[in-house]
């Protein structure tokens, strides 16, 4: 067997990076409330592990966190300057692949990051994990994959060897063309050193500019367990292909055969910007060494549904809301704003 492995999510990690908002990114006009919702998160993190945090301003950064974190917090958030376009750590970090046999051999995987199929301007976001590398900043051996587009939201590990994704997302015009889905299949073979791919056909949310990633619809939790976004609002525009979603989830197996256990989570009320619907959901958790931080959108019998659901979900990790309600104001969540390092 290989013995290198693209890890699940909730197995031990090293640490997590965030990549820090400013006034050159989209979140200019709200940029006061997402930096709260970023220390939000740097609070919460560094309760449970180390922090990695990329910015252009670090002294800036630094005094903000230092007046709000504990001093014991601040010890553990280490600071890189670097020049960045936005903030979506999940999809230009490099994705940790590990050895079975738990000797030395892991290494980070920095695939092309073209902004969701060239819709944003991404070359300095696509160059902050080869500028991590030069300084010395990682924590494994860094392998350029830039020859082949892929973000960390699209795909989806259980590891134990299958890969989740979608079709929308990884047959989208402006990733990988002209390859076909058997081509792209085998690269996330090869490059993931996976036993197989699962394509999910169905479950996009409106106004979602990813082109359907994995990590806002379905995710992978211990157990054979899949915890997927369900609609039961049948005036809902989602409705059929949820429900299509969900069949679809219930026709799989594992590789020994058996049923998934799946869990379902609340589709959030509708969420919009002016007349725009946004792609609130709550499957955008982080999963932490002793946590799991959970997107919430203002709606208290949905929020915490969706906190009781993850946290059966997880056990043994705490499970912390996270409020989202800026995040989503540029279409997506906490996972999306994350990357961990195992």
């Amino acid at each position: 067997m290989d013995n290198l492995y693209f890890p699940a999510e909730w197995e031990p990690q090293i640490g997590i990076q965030l990549t820090w908002p400013h006034g050159g990114t989209d979140w200019a006009d709200c940029l006061d409330e997402i930096t709260e919702t970023f220390i939000q998160l740097s609070q919460a993190i560094t309760r449970f592990e180390p922090l990695l945090i990329v910015t252009p301003h670090t002294e800036a950064t630094h005094d903000t966190l230092a007046a709000r974190l504990t001093p014991e917090a601040m010890d553990r958030v280490t600071l890189f300057e670097c020049p960045t376009n936005d903030t979506w750590a999940r999809d230009h970090g490099p994705l940790t692949l590990l050895t079975r046999d738990g000797k030395e051999g892991a290494r980070l995987l920095d695939f092309q990051f073209n902004g969701w199929g060239c819709k944003f301007p991404a070359a300095l976001d696509n160059a902050i994990n080869s500028r991590l590398a030069k300084a010395g900043r990682l924590p494994h051996p860094l392998e350029d994959h830039n020859d082949f587009v892929l973000e960390g939201g699209s795909v989806e590990s259980d590891g134990h060897g299958t890969v989740f994704t979608t079709t929308a997302c990884l047959l989208a015009p402006h990733r990988n063309q002209p390859l076909s889905r058997a081509d792209i299949e085998g690269q996330l073979l090869q490059r993931l050193h996976a036993q197989r791919v699962v394509w999910l056909e169905h479950g996009i949310l409106a106004g979602d500019d990813t082109d359907g990633h994995i990590d806002t619809i379905v995710r992978c939790a211990p157990d054979d367990t899949l915890l997927y976004v369900s609609c039961d609002d049948k005036g809902d525009k989602h409705y059929d292909d949820f429900k299509a979603l969900e069949r679809q989830l219930e026709s799989l197996r594992t590789l020994d055969g058996s049923p998934y256990r799946l869990l379902p989570l609340p589709m959030p009320d509708a969420i919009y910007d002016d007349d725009f619907r946004l792609p609130a959901t709550y499957a955008n958790f982080l999963i932490l060494n002793g946590a799991v931080l959970v997107p919430t959108y203002g709606q208290p019998a949905n929020d915490q549904q969706a906190i009781q659901t993850i946290a059966s979900a997880f056990p043994g990790r705490e499970a912390i809301p996270i409020d989202a309600t800026t995040v989503i104001l540029q279409h997506g969540s906490l996972h999306c704003l994350t990357m961990q390092y195992h």
